[in-house]
């Protein structure tokens, strides 16, 4: 049965109309205001009365990081924004969450750690609640940027040093918060150099799609199926399902990874794809048109 919600899976660094992030991405003229991301989610929320309550659990800083986006959702004109600081298991529990879980129209979880967000809200109300909305209400919508957006998928990377990803053992997975079948997401992915990484996710789990989020980019999923590209940046998908050699599971660990006939897309803004099918698609949904900006 295919999900009647909404996802937003944002690589990080998401522009918020701000100078906090200078020099930490390239936002290529994206106008914050006309295409950006949060825009996006606003619109997907319902529009400016939207309630979207911002989930900080994954974060150390949470309370900066929920006046953050409380900033930057003001500034488009969102009216009805809250923070949810659940900090650990027995504030999941909490009814005043639960409550506020079942009346909002959109929930973003931030960034941090995605280990955090599995630990405090696996076999919890608040994730039952949340998979519940997703799967059932057409207007329900989950976002949620870098560690928000790797833990909603139902196998999630929660470590992994770039530098030695070629090597067996030394990428880490648990499981997820569920919303999300057959795809494995990273974030950061460009600027980390994320794709050995990814790349082993796969070859580990050839059923999933690798989907590698750029920062200041991310996907809009309908019914869990239909993928599209928004943002800035590039989103890299990883399929596996057609490997022919793979090494994995006859060496040690520590020893390089052999993996033959992965297949790569590269997705740019409105560029698609369709997961059950492993289809690219050139243009999706909202994006028939090509996108203009101005040039100086």
């Amino acid at each position: 049965m295919q999900p009647a919600g909404r996802l937003i899976a944002i690589g990080g660094a998401e522009d918020k109309g701000t100078d906090l992030e200078k020099g930490e991405i390239h936002r290529n003229n994206l106008n914050f205001f006309a295409l950006g991301i949060l825009k996006r989610i606003r619109e997907e929320a319902g529009g400016p009365t939207a309630r979207i309550e911002i989930v900080t659990t994954a974060s150390t800083i949470p309370y900066e990081v929920g006046e953050n986006y409380m900033d930057a959702f003001g500034k488009i004109g969102c009216l009805n924004i809250n923070v949810m600081h659940i900090r650990n298991r027995q504030d999941a529990q909490d009814t005043a969450y639960l409550k506020r879980l079942e009346q909002c129209d959109a929930v973003m979880l931030s960034g941090g750690n995605q280990l955090r967000l599995s630990s405090t809200f696996g076999g919890t109300d608040f994730l039952k609640s949340l998979v519940s909305r997703y799967k059932k209400e057409e207007k329900f919508l989950v976002a949620g940027t870098s560690a928000g957006a790797m833990a909603m998928s139902r196998t999630m990377i929660y470590e992994g040093n770039a530098t030695r990803a070629h090597l067996k053992g030394e990428v880490k997975m648990t499981s997820g918060l569920g919303l999300l079948d057959n795809v494995i997401i990273d974030s950061h992915f460009e600027k980390r150099g994320r794709f050995g990484r990814l790349a082993q996710a796969v070859a580990t789990n050839p059923s999933c799609l690798g989907l590698g989020l750029g920062e200041d980019t991310g996907v809009i999923i309908n019914k869990g199926n239909e993928m599209e590209a928004i943002g800035s940046g590039l989103v890299m998908i990883i399929d596996g399902h057609d490997i022919l050699h793979n090494n994995i599971a006859d060496i040690p660990d520590g020893n390089p990874i052999s993996v033959e006939n992965l297949k790569v897309h590269f997705c740019a803004h409105g560029n698609g794809l369709i997961v059950d099918e492993r289809r690219f698609v050139e243009r999706m949904g909202s994006s028939t048109t090509p996108v203009m900006t101005d040039v100086e």
